[in-house]
């Protein structure tokens, strides 16, 4: 059986690649425009997600382009990625932020995660692009 580790380093590869997540409920600390909890995949993916990417264009989307770290507590079964990610919005101009997610894990599969990131840069990205 794979570590938690190592499944969520298969997920952040499979996310480079542009495929799969897990069903789960993820939370946006601070106090961006998207920060708040979302109770399941579905609602994470129609209000962030997909108009996230959609600000992107489809030559160079936004994706993990450097992974800094990766850090597992195995006694809460968490594992936290500080990653940096890039891609070339569809005006044009490059969005770039440092991320750190913490993720718990059940039974294999990523079943809760918290993100903090720059939101600064990620508002300005949220009003400037449209998707």
């Amino acid at each position: 059986m794979s570590s938690n580790r190592e499944i969520v380093t298969d997920a952040f590869r499979s996310w480079a690649d542009g495929t799969g997540y897990d069903d789960m409920t993820w939370e946006i600390a601070g106090r961006s425009v998207v920060s708040r909890k979302y109770g399941n995949t579905r609602q994470f993916m129609d209000e962030v997600l997909r108009p996230f990417g959609a600000r992107f264009s489809s030559d160079a989307p936004f994706r993990p382009v450097n992974i800094r770290a990766i850090y597992e507590d195995e006694g809460s079964s968490t594992v936290i990625v500080v990653w940096d990610g890039r891609g070339t919005t569809t005006a044009g101009t490059t969005y770039q932020n440092t991320y750190a997610w913490f993720l718990t894990l059940s039974d294999g599969k990523v079943v809760d995660g918290t993100a903090f990131y720059d939101s600064i840069a990620f508002n300005e990205l949220w009003d400037s692009v449209t998707p």
